[in-house]
């Protein structure tokens, strides 16, 4: 079931005894506060079958089942369907509806939260999830230690053209950069609200995710660390960025503490206790997987820029050396490509410069 965090609307006169924000469908409601939006278009359920390329050999993964209207068509797609649904009430109504029918043996339903679960092998996921879940549930998936096909997910709509952006669009962010890091993302069709019951309030879209094989060659937390820093202000000079007080110092501690490692293990073969700092030391300016990946208002005031005077002012230079050399100084993060941070972040590691 796809949604979001939508507010509680005021209920009519003729429905005020089911509540403000229920909606019903063979007699199970429908929580508009909880995510639980039912696609109701059978065309629009086909076209998204068709366009997911499931093979009669292929095991699915279907995320917010709902009543099963989906679910009717992977099952007659694929091999077998493993739906994961939070809400009991659905679970119940998926048991009822398949119970008898040839599907019965081919459907496995797991309850529960999608977020905290295992999941399963699997070929293909197809989901209409509840919107506020996308990110996380968008980085599980592509974190998942057994390799699948593709994915094939009904998203809020800026959320989508925020996985799909390219440099230079508006809405081209860390998201953006993550995600295609990890995988060829495509925007298949756009999905109006009243396809939906109950109607979400906003737009949605279909994307195809297709992880990379082999995947990228980086360290997850040092790359997710790196982006941080780049895009507390993306349309901001990465020159006026890496000159930040906090960002100055966090780098710092970090080239300081390999440094002693290094000592260490030189000096005694034992690195001992090691402490790194990462983007999510800088308070405020930290932006999680989870938050969508929204920069700081252009109207917020960045930290003052480091001074000149002692061990400081040297880190900043060797800092500052690292972007001249590559030509990034006056370059801005809402215009580089992913080859581009991948080069940059290689000139900071060998420079010693790490961000987590």
């Amino acid at each position: 079931m796809a949604g979001g965090k939508i507010r509680k609307e005021k209920a009519s006169a003729s429905a005020s005894n089911r509540g403000p924000s229920n909606h019903y469908q063979g007699g199970v409601s429908f929580h508009k506060s909880k995510g639980q939006h039912i696609l109701k278009n059978p065309l629009l359920v086909d076209s998204i079958v068709q366009k997911a390329g499931i093979k009669s050999t292929d095991v699915i993964l279907e995320i917010g089942p709902g009543t099963g209207n989906l679910t009717k068509k992977l099952l007659e797609a694929g091999k077998q369907v493993i739906a994961i649904e939070l809400d009991s009430r659905m679970v119940l109504e998926l048991q009822r509806r398949f119970q008898g029918t040839p599907f019965s043996n081919r459907l496995q339903v797991i309850q529960g939260d999608v977020l905290k679960t295992e999941l399963p092998r699997f070929d293909i996921c197809v989901a209409n999830i509840p919107y506020q879940i996308s990110s996380p549930l968008t980085f599980k998936l592509l974190f998942h230690p057994t390799s699948f096909r593709c994915a094939v997910i009904m998203y809020q709509r800026e959320f989508a053209m925020r996985l799909v952006a390219q440099p230079g669009d508006n809405l081209y962010c860390r998201l953006s950069v993550n995600t295609q890091l990890y995988a060829r993302v495509s925007h298949l069709l756009k999905v109006g609200k009243n396809n939906f019951r109950p109607p979400p309030k906003v737009d949605s879209s279909v994307v195809r995710i297709e992880p990379r094989k082999p995947g990228p060659q980086v360290n997850k937390k040092e790359w997710d660390g790196f982006l941080r820093v780049c895009f507390i202000r993306k349309n901001k000079t990465l020159g006026s960025i890496f000159r930040q007080k906090s960002v100055l110092l966090m780098l710092e501690k970090n080239y300081k503490t390999l440094q002693a490692v290094l000592a260490s293990l030189l000096n005694n073969g034992s690195s001992g206790e090691t402490t790194f700092y990462s983007p999510m030391d800088l308070a405020d300016q930290s932006m999680g997987i989870e938050d969508d990946d929204k920069e700081m208002d252009d109207d917020m005031e960045m930290d003052e820029e480091e001074g000149d005077g002692g061990e400081t002012s040297d880190f900043k230079e060797k800092v500052m050396n690292v972007l001249k050399e590559g030509g990034f100084e006056e370059k801005r993060s809402s215009k580089l490509s992913q080859q581009e941070f991948l080069y940059l972040l290689s000139l900071f590691n060998k420079s010693g410069i790490h961000f987590t």
